[in-house]
């Protein structure tokens, strides 16, 4: 079945709400009108949404620069806006390869954008649910492109907010870690509504009437996700409080930002 038959355009989509709300163009009328209904009940998304994307690119900034990393499993990849992870890493170093992973057909449709790698490198586009980590990696785009005799680099970003406690999220991170070799690194950013709780419950409240429930964690259910891990500093703080770079042009208020974000290494 062709990807643009499989698309619901009906019915609003977490990752195309994500893109309206950064400005993007690859989105539906459902999603506009609930990215607008979430801004009117948190004028903040749209400072939020940008920390978020700013953290991943400061992290593999990171990931490919200091910590020497060169290869990427992203899971959650979401509808691609440049730059993508495998820009990032391949500006820091052109050999670097990334393996994407997401389930949603638009993301799938529009993945040709993740695709153009350093001749150098390599990328690679897996469609499976993260809530089947083993299908992810029995996948030949998996085994191809990552090398497991070298360390990978793990990241999970602004995605499990959207799995509930019964499909354990702690466990399909660890699962996906499992293989990995010892100097592997997994960076995530994790949904959180410790500092807005009533401006961050009413966006959650939006999300669950559209099909959309999540599981906003306290500092201590974030820790659970890099436990046995060794955390680079400075340790599991807001988006915008890890190793900023001084590009932001106003100050950001923390009551603005509902993401822990952490990158840790695997010894």
């Amino acid at each position: 079945m062709p990807e643009s038959s499989r698309i619901d355009t009906d019915t609003a989509h977490s990752a195309r709400i994500y893109d309206y709300i950064l400005g993007g163009t690859d989105n539906y009328p459902a999603d506009r009108e609930a990215g607008d209904a979430m801004i009117r009940e948190w004028p903040a998304m749209p400072v939020h949404m940008r920390a978020n994307r700013d953290f991943m690119h400061r992290a593999v900034r990171y990931l490919a620069g200091e910590a020497g990393i060169r290869q990427f499993l992203d899971v959650g990849t979401g509808i691609p806006t440049s730059p993508n992870i495998h820009e990032i890493a391949q500006t820091a170093a052109a050999d670097s390869r990334v393996v994407y992973v997401d389930n949603d057909p638009l993301v799938l449709a529009l993945s040709q954008g993740l695709l153009d790698s350093t001749p150098e490198g390599r990328t690679a586009y897996v469609e499976a649910d993260m809530l089947d980590p083993a299908a992810i990696l029995r996948t030949p785009q998996f085994r191809e492109t990552l090398d497991l005799g070298a360390p990978v680099a793990l990241t999970v970003i602004a995605i499990v907010h959207f799995v509930l406690d019964e499909d354990d999220a702690v466990g399909i991170v660890r699962r996906l870690l499992e293989p990995l070799p010892s100097g592997s690194y997994l960076a995530m950013s994790i949904g959180t509504a410790e500092f807005a709780p009533d401006e961050v419950g009413r966006v959650a409240r939006e999300y669950a009437a559209r099909g959309m429930p999540m599981r906003l964690r306290t500092y201590p259910e974030a820790e659970e996700f890099f436990a046995g891990l060794e955390l680079v500093g400075p340790g599991i703080v807001q988006v915008h409080k890890w190793r900023p770079d001084g590009t932001d042009t106003e100050p950001i208020r923390d009551e603005d930002i509902a993401m822990y974000g952490a990158v840790a290494r695997k010894p």
